[in-house]
């Protein structure tokens, strides 16, 4: 089962009776695609209530660890240490918050196509999904795209987003430094594979109660060009880190836990566009409790407390939109 939203819609849309593949769930490391099969077609609100999605107990894979603010700090400390023996600008570092459902209504049960509507309201311009396949559940949404195709035009669009703040803050060097190693990042690749390439000023994006520095890219490319540039930009500095390579085995070696889903990316085609959607604000649900994936940037100025509590807004995204009842 599959339900998703395209940014900026109005219109529910699932998959039915097609052997067509026309979404892909590609994981962070890219070794995990999930490929839904089915033609796209519209879905009501009512029938999305209707379907019923029920989480297994617990999964064999995860071992519950909840991750606290004083090890969420020893992680960031790694990483600064990764950072200046490597001489890099930034490590994209996350953390997996467990959210216990007992610890808020033991007497009520977690309506999921229900937490997915209000999340959809609560994130208007963002793609939003939710999806049962192979005993996993995940929800998400977010506003990121890592590129988008027109089919009759050629032309590709993609943007970088880094920084992040409340949105009653000010920018400091810290955000705009990482939002412009992740610009100049895909703006190198781009030029690879296209003569024309226009770049936007760098704008705040609004993401509920946080903001982002977002910059704009549209370019015109081959078709066969696609799967190479996709290739190429994932996983982005604002996910990773650069040089990637280096960067994921970073990651690796301190986060002590697999990513999964989130930070990687969805593919969806449609008659006109194939989408690349980042998975940023996403989590994976189990019977009594979830993993709300959420990360950040850390360079060298990083403040730990700020860090713990960007990530803290960050999986608000999710949590406040569950609905038990």
């Amino acid at each position: 089962m599959l339900i998703f939203r395209l940014p900026d819609s109005e219109v529910f849309h699932t998959l039915e009776n097609s052997q067509e593949k026309q979404v892909s769930f590609v994981s962070f490391d890219s070794k995990t695609v999930l490929d839904f099969k089915g033609s796209i077609v519209d879905i009501t609100k009512e029938d999305i209530e209707n379907q019923i999605v029920s989480p297994k107990n617990k999964s064999s894979l995860i071992e519950i660890g909840k991750e606290t603010q004083e090890s969420y700090a020893v992680k960031i400390s790694h990483a600064k240490d990764f950072i200046e023996k490597n001489e890099l600008k930034k490590l994209v570092l996350s953390r997996r918050k467990l959210l216990m459902y007992l610890d808020v209504d033991s007497e009520k049960k977690l309506s999921l196509t229900k937490s997915f509507l209000k999340f959809c309201d609560s994130y208007p311009s963002a793609f939003c999904y939710l999806f049962e396949k192979n005993n996993e559940i995940w929800m998400g949404g977010f506003s990121e795209i890592l590129g988008k195709f027109d089919k009759k035009t050629n032309a590709f669009e993609t943007m970088s987003v880094a920084g992040t703040l409340p949105l009653d803050e000010s920018w400091t060097d810290k955000e705009i430094e990482e939002q412009k190693a992740v610009t100049d990042y895909i703006q190198s690749i781009i030029r690879k594979f296209s003569s024309n390439l226009k770049v936007s000023s760098t704008k705040d994006l609004i993401s509920g109660n946080i903001k982002h520095l977002k910059t704009d890219f549209t370019a015109e490319i081959s078709p066969e060009s696609l799967d190479k540039i996709i290739s190429e930009l994932h996983p982005t500095p604002a996910v990773c880190g650069f040089p990637k390579e280096l960067c994921a085995q970073g990651i690796k070696s301190i986060e002590h836990f697999n990513r999964e889903f989130y930070a990687g990316y969805i593919k969806v085609e449609t008659a006109d566009f194939i989408y690349y959607f980042v998975n940023l604000r996403c989590a994976s649900f189990f019977k009594n409790y979830a993993f709300l994936f959420v990360g950040g940037g850390i360079t060298l100025k990083s403040d730990v407390h700020k860090e713990w509590e960007e990530t803290e807004l960050k999986s608000l995204a999710i949590q406040n939109n569950l609905v038990f009842e």
